[in-house]
C-alpha cells in the first residue's frame, strides 16, 4: 500500500488505484485550467504523464497558474510544471515538452495515450487535436471558455451537444458537427461572460485578452481530472 495515496485508495479501492499507476495521459495546454489538471492527475496516483506547453512563465500567470511563481518567471510552463509533480510523487514517469500542439506537430507529440486533456485556448488546434484523437482511439476530453466568468458553481462536465451559453463551446461545436462529430465531452460554464477593461495588448490572433479569477480555471481543471480518473477506472461493460 502507498502511503502517498492512501486516501484515495480508501474510497477507490486498489484495484482502480493500480489502474491509475498503468495510465499514461497527456495534458496539452498548461495555463489555468491545464496546470491545475496536471497536477490533480498526479496527486490521484497517475502513473505516466506527459505535459505540453510551447508557453513560458510570466508574471500575469500568477494569479491562476500552478507553474507560475516568483521563482519560475521565464521558465517553460512544461519544465516548472514537471518540477513540482515530480515534487509530488518521485515515482511518476514525466515527459515536459515546450512545443505547441497544432497539425504540424501532431505526428511528433501524439502518442499511444491512455487519455488526454485538451486545455488548449486556439480553436484550430483545439479541433485538430479532437480529430486526431478520435481517428487513433485516444479518449479525449475538452476545456471550454473559462475567461471573463466569476461563478465557478455554473462550471459542469457535458456532452458538447448539451453547450449553451459560452462562444467556444458554440464554435468548437458548430466545427465539429461539420466534421461529423456530434458528441464529445468537455467542461464548460453556461455563465454570460463580464466585459473587463483591457490592460494588455493582445497578442497576434487575438482581438483582446481576458480577465481571470483562479476559482474558475481551477474548478474546470478539476473537474476534467474528476473525468479523466473515473474514466480510467470504471470497469468494462459485460
Amino acid at each position: 500500500m502507498n502511503e502517498r495515496f492512501l486516501r484515495e485508495e480508501m474510497l477507490l479501492g486498489p484495484g482502480a488505484m493500480e489502474k491509475l499507476r498503468r495510465s499514461h495521459v497527456a495534458v496539452i495546454g498548461l495555463g489555468g485550467v491545464g496546470s491545475w489538471c496536471a497536477e490533480a492527475l498526479a496527486r490521484s496516483g497517475l502513473g505516466r504523464l506527459t505535459l505540453i506547453d510551447e508557453d513560458t512563465v510570466s508574471l500575469s500567470n500568477i494569479n491562476r497558474q500552478l507553474c507560475a511563481l516568483s521563482s519560475t518567471l521565464g521558465r517553460s510552463k512544461a519544465q516548472a510544471l514537471a518540477e513540482r509533480i515530480r515534487d509530488i510523487n518521485p515515482e511518476i514517469e514525466l515527459k515536459a515538452l515546450a512545443a505547441r500542439y497544432e497539425a504540424s506537430s501532431r505526428e511528433e507529440l501524439l502518442e499511444d495515450f491512455d487519455f488526454v486533456v485538451d486545455a488548449i485556448d486556439l480553436v484550430s488546434c483545439k479541433l485538430d487535436l479532437i480529430m486526431s484523437c478520435r481517428e487513433r482511439g485516444i479518449p479525449i476530453v475538452s476545456a471550454l471558455g473559462t475567461g471573463n466568468k466569476r461563478d465557478a458553481m455554473q462550471l459542469r462536465l457535458e456532452d458538447i451537444s448539451k453547450t449553451y451559453g459560452c462562444a467556444l463551446a458554440r464554435v468548437v461545436r458548430k466545427e465539429l458537427r461539420r466534421l461529423g462529430v456530434e458528441h464529445h465531452p468537455v467542461v464548460f460554464s453556461p455563465e454570460e461572460p463580464l466585459e473587463p477593461e483591457q490592460r494588455e495588448v493582445p497578442p497576434p490572433g487575438r482581438r483582446s485578452i481576458p480577465g481571470s479569477l483562479v476559482w474558475v480555471p481551477a474548478t474546470a481543471g478539476l473537474l476534467l481530472c474528476q473525468y479523466v480518473v473515473e474514466k480510467l477506472i470504471e470497469e468494462p461493460e459485460v
